[in-house]
């Protein structure tokens, strides 16, 4: 049973790993990382917690945050369809859809009226996303692309011929016209997908994301974790938002940033100040006098 708020902490439960999703919990309002979370990030690693970034940003996105901090960190980027070592860029892990399922899911989205992004493992070709037209007049997906320059490639037959090695992607609208689209992906494709609607807070619309089932940023902790022998009781991990709840559920110590949305917030352990509070420093002094006390 999970606890309200309040978790209780017993000597087997020594912290190896944090794993910490960005937008609006590693970073604040204005997309920084500020010099406390830094600090802080860095005497973990130097206590010898294993760090990863849990995010459902692309590859090329996450990525600039690992540098500042120094730390070695895999990236599990795209809400866990994809993970990447951000030292060399090797992959170590790609979800991959069931044949057929990634073709009906954007059968249903076309139908629904709106364009998809999908995203492949093309860091190093200089690109991350496929799209439709680069050039749209839906305003949602219109800002998605004004914001991400270059990062697309023009493909007009994209929603009845994908290339190959697609792993995720997402539609965008408003609130609303997301969770709709989520309700008919999870009706036409029933346990074959993971879908959720989540707003990033650098756009203005709503995403719905795809990915192939199973894939979540849990799935993408366990295999780094398993490459480490890291078990779950040994697991922090940190979020705000509906693509963190598999990790807040199923990881030892589970928190909840302070501006978290109140279904994360009732599924975690605890409930850390806010981004703009520098939230993340306090979660890392909770953890390593946690691993203080059972030394």
């Amino acid at each position: 049973m999970r606890r309200d708020n309040e978790v209780v902490m017993t000597k087997s439960n020594r912290y190896r790993m944090l794993a910490v999703d960005i937008d609006g919990t590693l970073v604040n309002k204005d997309d920084e990382l500020t010099p406390g979370v830094c600090a802080a990030l860095r005497r973990a690693a130097a206590a010898g917690i294993r760090l990863v970034l849990a995010t459902g940003r692309r590859y090329s996105r996450a990525l600039p945050l690992v540098e500042p901090l120094g730390i070695e960190a895999p990236i599990v980027s795209a809400s866990g369809a994809l993970i990447k070592d951000a030292l060399d860029h090797r992959t170590l892990h790609q979800a991959v859809f069931q044949p057929g399922d990634l073709v009906q899911a954007l059968d249903v989205t076309a139908r629904r009226g709106f364009d998809a992004i999908l995203y492949a493992d093309t860091y190093a070709e200089g690109f991350d996303f496929y799209c439709p037209r680069l050039v749209v007049e839906e305003p949602s997906l219109a800002e998605y692309l004004e914001l991400n320059p270059g990062s697309g490639r023009e493909t007009p037959d994209l929603m009845r011929n994908p290339p190959p090695g697609i792993f995720a992607g997402l539609a965008m609208g408003t609130r609303s016209q997301m969770i709709e689209l989520h309700e008919a992906l999870q009706a036409a494709l029933p346990d074959r997908l993971y879908t959720h609607v989540i707003r990033s807070p650098r756009y203005r619309g709503f995403m719905c994301e795809i990915a192939p089932a199973g894939a979540t940023k849990w799935s993408g902790i366990r295999r780094i974790a398993d490459d480490w022998d890291i078990p779950n009781d040994q697991i922090c991990a940190v979020g705000d938002d509906v693509n963190d709840l598999p990790m807040i559920i199923d990881a030892g110590f589970g928190v909840a940033m302070g501006n978290a949305v109140d279904e994360l917030k009732q599924a975690a352990d605890r409930i850390a100040p806010t981004n703009d509070e520098d939230g993340v420093a306090e979660v890392v002094r909770w953890i390593l006098d946690e691993n203080d006390d059972a030394n």
